[in-house]
């Protein structure tokens, strides 16, 4: 075990169930939360974010609290996960973004030259003071449920500022990517430096976890992968646990990653997360073949089942529990985040549901 280079402000929960799931152990029950949990679907949500733009939202303290604390208490959810923007640490930079309605994070002006590259704005801790804030209070408010920290993987966020909004086929990313390898990995290397930032100030101000989502990575072949993108990612999970001593477990995801699962647990996450494209069990045994141990896994519900009768969403669940008995330890979730128009009490009987089938 490395040893930490903070002071841990960590709270004592490590009997909490998805901590010791994280960390390998067997839990009073599994483990459930998930992703988006903290949004659209709440009707509670949509009435305190009314008229306040999303950025600006992240960096209000109070309201940042309000908004986590939503699920857990209205779903009983075993963790709460920071409410924020993987966008938010360069918005918080100064970098021209703004979040549009119905479209995602638009860039004012894209990054595609080495000199683009060397302009962009340098993540200064007092830029994200309010999310620091947000955490202080959380913390005083969670009782013995978990706050997970996030942020958004270099790759996916170099998508955002290379194609100047969202994607589908990410072509210029994959021209810079391939045509200029240098400027690449200067642009990868400095979102690196500043999602690690971003995340030891969540670390630092009390998280129990964090979660780095490499959302549009599922784009890339195995072998690009592995060539532009993994040593940065692996800077930033690499970086946080030598920051803290392995105390703060490290949730790795991204969408239809599939072929990646292997490499993405071995860029130094502790939990996997899994879409759900591939069931838990074949995740584990891609996984198994480079590891010393059973990985942990996460996922893998496909949200828009949550949109079928009751008896398809639990046997859907059966079918996932059974299927993370394969994994060295599961926290159950969905393949996505939680769908705008999810009932919310279907979310709060799939919690229900999961706790009640005990280990």
């Amino acid at each position: 075990m490395t040893h930490p280079t903070h002071v841990s402000n960590r709270r004592g929960l490590d009997d909490a169930p998805l901590l010791v799931a994280a960390n390998g152990g067997t839990p009073e029950h599994t483990p459930v939360w998930f992703m988006r949990q903290a949004g659209r679907s709440l009707p509670e949500y949509r009435r305190v974010r009314e008229g306040v733009p999303m950025l600006r939202a992240c960096l209000t303290p109070e309201l940042v609290c309000e908004i986590t604390m939503q699920p857990v208490r209205r779903h009983g959810v075993d963790a709460a996960i920071l409410f924020s923007d993987i966008v938010l640490p360069l918005y918080a930079a100064g970098v021209g973004l703004d979040i549009v309605s119905g479209t995602g994070p638009v860039v004012n002006q894209p990054v595609r030259s080495a000199a683009d590259v060397a302009a962009l704005p340098e993540l200064e801790t007092e830029h994200v003071e309010g999310v620091a804030e947000a955490i202080r209070l959380l913390l005083g408010e969670l009782g013995r449920t978990p706050l997970i920290g996030f942020a958004g993987a270099p790759f996916t966020l170099a998508s955002y500022l290379v194609e100047g909004g969202p994607s589908r086929n990410h072509e210029r990313t994959k021209a810079l990517m391939h045509s200029d390898p240098e400027t690449w990995h200067a642009l990868l290397g400095k979102l690196a430096e500043t999602t690690l930032k971003f995340l030891r100030v969540q670390v630092d101000a009390g998280v129990d976890a964090i979660q780095l989502f490499d959302s549009w990575a599922g784009a890339l072949s195995p072998r690009d992968y592995a060539t532009y993108v993994q040593p940065h990612t692996s800077r930033i999970l690499r970086g946080i646990a030598e920051y803290t001593g392995d105390e703060v477990p490290r949730i790795h995801f991204g969408v239809g990653t599939g072929e990646l699962l292997g490499a993405m647990h071995e860029a130094g996450a502790s939990v996997t997360g899994v879409d759900w494209r591939v069931p838990l069990d074949t995740a584990a045994a891609r996984i198994d073949p480079l590891q010393p141990a059973r990985p942990v896994l996460q996922g893998n519900l496909d949200p828009a089942v949550l949109f079928s009768d009751w008896d398809s969403v639990r046997g859907e669940t059966e079918r996932i529990l059974a299927e993370g008995e394969s994994a060295g330890g599961h926290i159950f979730n969905l393949g996505h985040g939680v769908l705008p128009d999810t009932d919310p009490e279907v979310l709060t009987r799939l919690v229900e549901f999961v706790h009640s089938r005990r280990d």
